[in-house]
């Protein structure tokens, strides 16, 4: 399956340009998820390589099928220069492995928490997964293979993340937008939450 992250980091190259930094985390008895750092101007974007290279499976299926079923990479795009924000490379190496250690599948309006802080003084130690297609577009594989999507990682405060599993993803994405949050600044505070 290295020819699929060799496409993968491919359309990365092609989307974002040449990363500035890489970072490489193996955890016990999964594949090495690597992290690759991108500047884009204000923005610097951190995007997981190796999570698509295995497809994620139900954790109820009865066999994990080799070939078929969801493939992502992730992406957090924060402003530069703003916070200590090189620390998230672990924590995202970590959300990348969680589908080979836990058994998730990682799709959109999912919630994934660390249980930390995503950088040193962060607000946020969860993450709304985002829907694909905006920044990179999905990679498309050879049959029987499903694309490779690239999700984006919205960061949560825990006001956020325990609201949104009250109301839902949409209703917090939508509330974001009404106020007009900034949801690249790595120091911003929880969205009002009262009506």
């Amino acid at each position: 399956m290295s020819d699929v992250l060799q496409l993968v980091e491919t359309r990365l190259l092609t989307a974002l340009g040449t990363p500035d930094a890489r970072a490489a985390v193996t955890f016990l008895g999964t594949d090495r998820i690597e992290v690759l750092r991108f500047h884009d101007g204000g923005t610097v974007r951190y995007v997981t390589l190796g999570m698509s290279a295995q497809p994620m499976t139900d954790p109820t299926a009865a066999l994990a099928d080799p070939v078929s079923g969801p493939r992502s990479e992730l992406v957090l795009s924060v402003r530069a220069g703003v916070a200590e924000t090189d620390k998230v490379l672990r924590p995202l190496a970590v959300l990348a492995a969680s589908p080979q250690v836990e058994g998730v599948v990682v799709a959109p309006g999912a919630s994934l928490d660390v249980g930390e802080p995503l950088w040193p003084g962060a607000a946020f130690s969860s993450v709304l997964v985002g829907q694909a297609g905006g920044l990179v577009e999905d990679l498309e594989l050879d049959e029987p293979m499903d694309p490779v999507r690239f999700l984006p990682l919205l960061p949560m405060t825990a006001n956020e993340a325990a609201w949104k599993r009250v109301h839902g993803a949409a209703e917090l994405e939508s509330r974001w937008l009404r106020h007009g949050t900034d949801l690249r600044d790595p120091l911003r505070g929880s969205v009002e939450l009262q009506d």
